[in-house]
């Protein structure tokens, strides 16, 4: 490898918006497998459509309503 590296041009890397981050999150077995079966359908992997469907909701500023009667 070489001792020094020119970087005068080098350019923005375009994907950096799009990393993601890895996180643990506990879901219910009944959501799992209904993301699961979905997934099956439109051939997309569960992970990927449940990220789709919360990117969706965070884009639409969706407002969560819960009502613990």
């Amino acid at each position: 490898m070489r001792k020094e590296y020119d970087f005068s041009q080098a350019k923005t890397n375009p994907y950096i918006p799009k990393l993601k981050k890895q996180i643990t999150i506990r879901l219910d077995i009944d959501t799992i497998n209904y993301f699961k079966e979905q997934s099956k359908r439109v051939t997309v992997p569960y992970q990927k459509l449940i990220n789709l469907y919360l990117s969706d909701c965070a884009k639409k500023e969706k407002k969560l309503y819960l009502n613990w009667k």
